[in-house]
């Protein structure tokens, strides 16, 4: 009888972590294509990452200290020639929290210009499940210098 309490626990324990599994790798492949997709200059493909709403928000700090609160309709309707430099993104240090059809996500990105230079950053994104997908509503850029991070 113990045994087969145990072994009912350890199944309920499988399956209950699996959902969230799947969720965190479907994140980090939607991270990752909204990343590839303001690279490359599709449109399409980047809005498509977004879940539009009215309180909507993308933040930016640089390394100077300037702040800057994006509209939303510069990251789905972006200006000409704001996008589609090329380039690619190394994100890392995923920390993924899921509350039903609501997540978190806070990484470090290293961005690679076409010239291979670099620049870092720590980026906070905030999802929702819509109609089964993951779509990003918010995000928070901060850019730092490597040289002078404090940990």
């Amino acid at each position: 009888m113990k045994l087969l309490l145990i072994y009912c626990l350890i199944v309920f324990m499988t399956l209950s972590c699996k959902p969230d599994t799947n969720d965190a790798i479907a994140i980090k492949k939607l991270l990752e294509k909204e990343s590839a997709t303001w690279r490359s200059g599709d449109v399409k493909g980047h809005a498509d990452c977004w879940h539009i709403e009215p309180n909507n928000c993308v933040l930016v700090s640089t390394q100077d200290g300037a702040t800057y609160d994006v509209p939303i309709e510069k990251i789905i309707k972006p200006l000409p020639g704001s996008m589609g430099k090329g380039g690619r993104a190394e994100n890392s240090n995923y920390k993924i929290s899921i509350e039903g059809n609501i997540a978190y996500v806070t990484h470090k990105e290293i961005s690679y210009a076409t010239d291979n230079s670099k620049s870092y950053s720590y980026e906070m994104r905030i999802l929702k499940k819509i109609n089964g997908e993951w779509k990003l509503v918010a995000q928070s850029i901060h850019l730092y210098d490597p040289h002078r991070q404090v940990d």
